[in-house]
Parts: C-alpha cells; sequence; structure tokens
C-alpha cells in the first residue's frame, strides 16, 4: 500500500495555503518580508527532483513556471529566485521567491536572514486572494 500525501509539519507550521496545482500545492511562506510561494509536489516520500517520473518532472517546471509568473504579476520583483534545497525539511519543495534590492537580504541569500515576520491576518487574506486569483488564470 502506498503511503498517502501529507505536508511536513515545518511547511505546514510556517506557510498558508493558496491552492492547488495539477501536481503540486502552492503555499505562501509566512513571512512579510518577502514574497515567497513554496510548490509541494503531491507525491509521497519524494525527496529530490529524482524522485520524480519523468512526466512529473516536466509538470513541475512548467508549475515552476506558472509560479514565476504569478510572483511577478504579483509583487513586481527586481529578481525571482527559484530553489529546491531540502536540507531542513526533506520533503521535496521548491520556493519561489520575489527578491527586490531593497530587500533585508538583498544580495545574498534569504536563507537564515534575520527574523521571520509573520503577516498581518488582513494582509495574508488579501495576498492570498489575489495570488489564487492569478494562479487560476494561468
Amino acid at each position: 500500500m502506498t503511503a498517502a500525501f501529507q505536508f511536513d509539519s515545518r511547511l505546514e507550521a510556517d506557510t498558508i495555503p493558496v491552492g492547488d496545482l495539477a501536481l503540486s500545492s502552492v503555499l505562501l511562506l509566512n513571512d512579510a518580508r518577502f514574497p515567497w510561494f513554496v510548490l509541494v509536489p503531491r507525491i509521497p516520500g519524494a525527496s529530490e527532483l529524482t524522485d520524480l517520473s519523468d512526466d512529473e518532472a516536466v509538470r513541475l517546471m512548467q508549475e515552476i513556471r506558472i509560479a514565476t509568473r504569478v510572483m511577478t504579476a504579483l509583487s513586481k520583483p527586481d529578481k525571482v529566485n527559484v530553489g529546491a534545497l531540502g536540507n531542513i525539511v526533506t520533503q521535496l519543495h521548491v520556493h519561489v521567491i520575489g527578491r527586490f534590492r531593497s530587500d533585508p537580504a538583498w544580495p545574498g541569500p534569504v536563507w537564515g536572514h534575520g527574523t521571520r515576520s509573520p503577516y498581518p491576518d488582513h494582509a495574508a487574506t488579501a495576498l492570498i486572494e489575489r495570488a489564487a486569483a492569478l494562479f487560476a488564470e494561468a
């Protein structure tokens, strides 16, 4: 019997659900300092990109491209960073982060920089609604 898909508890604790694409769930990292999506392919046990079938890998790349377009439309960043590290959370997930020359970590990486600043509830709700509408159009 194949294990059911479930989110790593750290992803659940640090993110807010936006919606689902064909392969991946889209989450918003709850850190108002950086516009930041996390794509999590709903493949039980996947930790590396190579754990995906060829078709799933192609689909994930398509979804990364969609998330990048949504990020660009949503936040108008100077640059969009995409990465799949998994050093702490081993469940396969891909970060799509809007970066600005004015952000507190620029030009360095966002990981480990400062203290996370959660969105106020009303701001998170508005951002999720806008992002979900953009993903629906993509």
